[in-house]
């Protein structure tokens, strides 16, 4: 089998992006066309006819590739080109000889007083094959680029929750071993509640689930620290208005309540109040997660590359949709994640 199947190496051309930049060439290749010296008629009507016509002929090659994307991926990424770039000579061919044919047929002489279709017809292949071999190899670059981008990002991206998963793991274990003689049914709910969150944490980096599952992992992880941290952890909720059904990436939100109380709350001896606020705006999704900060703050390494962490993913699966910032005062420290409601990727 072709190693190349499956792949989507030729641009979607009914996509909005590669439509907008056929349109923008089709219309330079017009200016061109229009401003070449000792051209017949009136400068504005022959740019319009021309824009017209090279406008409908670009569209009309767009979406005969779009309709050939599936054969042509089937390809291997030459021979798909070649292919592609025949076609686009073959329909530009075919349209300008019935423009022609028509022309003549209503007397207009749009396309010139030669009543043989070979000069015309030749023309607009010969134009068509130098534009389109450019464009074709534009739009082919431009995609190999865009995914070798985001390969790198989804490896960056697995490298960073990588790091994540072992920071809750280590507390966890311990009090769960505390607590297995002296009060085994907690320790059993605790590992339980490990067991749900590391059902995520081993997941792939592509796994997709919902605000409401990602806030039970919450929970889940609030519970064990309540039982390692007793009376110092207390918590208060406002998290009514988030839409549970939002799909989110697992573990977005655990590792920055994680974070919360190991630089926060843990150092603390008295502990804190952790405070995790949820609210819903225009286009999206609004939560803020605070704590205490201690006076003397501990050396404890790892609270930047957290927050790096969290900024690394939500840019990976939103794009600049998603924010995450930080705020600093004397007494609190806040982490406010805001989050389209749109579809992730």
């Amino acid at each position: 089998m072709n190693d190349t199947a499956g792949r989507h190496w030729l641009p979607q051309f009914c996509s909005l992006p590669t439509l907008f930049a056929v349109i923008v060439v089709a219309e330079l290749v017009a200016l061109v066309v229009v401003l070449t010296p000792n051209a017949p008629g009136p400068l504005l009507p022959r740019i319009g006819i021309v824009s017209v016509y090279l406008q409908w002929l670009a569209l009309l090659n767009a979406v005969v590739l779009c309709s050939l994307r599936g054969v042509l991926d089937r390809l291997s990424p030459r021979s798909g080109l070649l292919l592609a770039w025949l076609v686009m000579i073959g329909v530009t061919a075919l349209a300008a000889a019935l423009i022609q044919a028509m022309d003549h047929a209503l007397g207009l002489g749009l396309t010139g007083t030669d009543p043989g279709p070979v000069r015309f017809v030749a023309a607009n292949a010969a134009i068509c094959a130098l534009i389109g071999a450019a464009l074709l190899r534009y739009l082919f670059v431009i995609g190999q680029w865009r995914e070798r981008v985001q390969a790198a990002s989804k490896a960056q991206v697995d490298a960073l929750q990588a790091r994540i998963r072992p920071h809750f793991l280590f507390n966890s274990m311990n009090t769960i071993a505390s607590l297995i003689r002296t009060r085994p049914a907690e320790a059993e709910g605790a590992v339980e509640d490990l067991s749900d969150l590391f059902r995520a944490a081993l997941g792939s980096a592509d796994a997709s689930g919902t605000l409401g599952e990602e806030l039970d992992r919450v929970d889940h992880y609030l519970r064990i620290e309540g039982l390692r941290l007793g009376p110092r952890l207390e918590v208060q909720r406002d998290l009514v208005a988030l839409p549970r059904e939002l799909p989110l990436p697992p573990l977005l939100l655990q590792p920055l309540v994680e974070n919360a109380i190991y630089h926060g709350i843990e150092p603390l001896p008295d502990g804190g109040t952790l405070r995790l606020q949820g609210r819903r705006l225009a286009s999206g999704i609004e939560v803020r997660i605070d704590n205490p900060c201690p006076a003397t703050p501990a050396r404890r390494g790892g609270n930047g590359h957290a927050i790096a962490n969290i900024r690394a993913r939500i840019g990976y699966h939103f794009g600049d949709r998603a924010a995450l910032e930080t705020v600093s005062g004397t007494e609190r420290f806040t982490v406010v994640l805001r989050l389209p409601l749109e579809s992730i990727r």
